[in-house]
């Protein structure tokens, strides 16, 4: 006999959306900046089906080049509107087209992202199906990263994340005493159901003010479940963080044999 959960298991279709845009304000047309002798968006969306878990793997855009380009990859294309502010609402947007249970959204500016972290997600939601929202969090290496306004930091507590921010200093006395501050990365995945819902809520006052799309989750009381990654890598939202990324490629092995396996994707 089959238990509940085997029968809801059986029944998941999880597939896989890298939202990306031309207009990044940091770093306008990172996500098509060549690294290494490829577009980074097709870093990510070889790195995800290289995982081999997703049913199916998107790119969902509203910028013709993007499309164009992962189109000449072999690979799919969702096209979107050009109004969202975000990857969460172009990803709500995206689904709408597609039949599927849950969504994991990956950042194309995760160049470096490793299969076995996809994987790790994926068995989350396999084992929890029912819950609404994940998200990938990793170790703060430095000190001063705290402070960093490009990339977001959240606090974890009692295996949910309470609160999403940018500058440590900002935060109340009470916030600055927690241990467990992990950062946040471009790894996030949803229920389909769930992500509908609450993509046509209205910003919230602290999503608004950090610019922090979590945000909107938790402040309207919903759970977001931490996915702990090991280890953290770089992602880039500089500039300047490109050379941190071929550098980091250079030194590690298991990021030059996954490179060259992407190099040689046959597509």
């Amino acid at each position: 006999m089959w238990s509940f959960t085997t029968i809801i298991q059986k029944k998941l279709k999880i597939i896989a959306i890298i939202p990306a845009h031309l207009r990044s304000i940091r770093f306008p047309k990172k996500i098509i900046f060549p690294i290494l002798g490829l577009p980074m968006i097709e870093h990510v969306r070889r790195r995800v089906l290289i995982s081999n878990v997703f049913s199916e793997v998107y790119v969902a855009t509203c910028d013709k080049e993007i499309s164009k380009l992962v189109k000449n990859n072999n690979g799919k294309v969702i096209f979107t509107s050009k109004k969202h502010k975000n990857g969460t609402s172009r990803v709500a947007e995206a689904i709408k087209k597609i039949k599927c249970t849950h969504v994991v959204l990956i950042q194309g500016d995760e160049p470096l992202i490793l299969p076995q972290h996809l994987r790790l997600i994926y068995n989350k939601i396999k084992s929890n199906p029912k819950n609404l929202s994940w998200n990938a969090v990793g170790s703060i290496e430095k000190k001063e990263d705290l402070n960093k306004h490009s990339f977001v930091k959240c606090i974890v507590k009692n295996q949910k994340i309470t609160k999403c921010f940018r500058f440590f200093n900002n935060l109340s006395a009470e916030d600055k005493k927690e241990k467990n501050i992990k950062k946040i990365l471009g790894l996030i995945a949803f229920k389909k159901n769930f992500l509908l819902k609450i993509s046509k809520k209205s910003a919230s006052k602290n999503e608004k003010s950090e610019l922090i799309e979590q945000m909107r989750i938790i402040d309207n009381n919903y759970k977001i479940s931490p996915v702990l990654i090991k280890p953290t890598l770089p992602s880039v939202n500089e500039p300047n963080e490109v050379k941190i990324i071929k550098n980091y490629i250079k030194k590690y092995n298991n990021q030059k044999i996954l490179l060259n396996k992407i190099l040689n994707w046959k597509i």
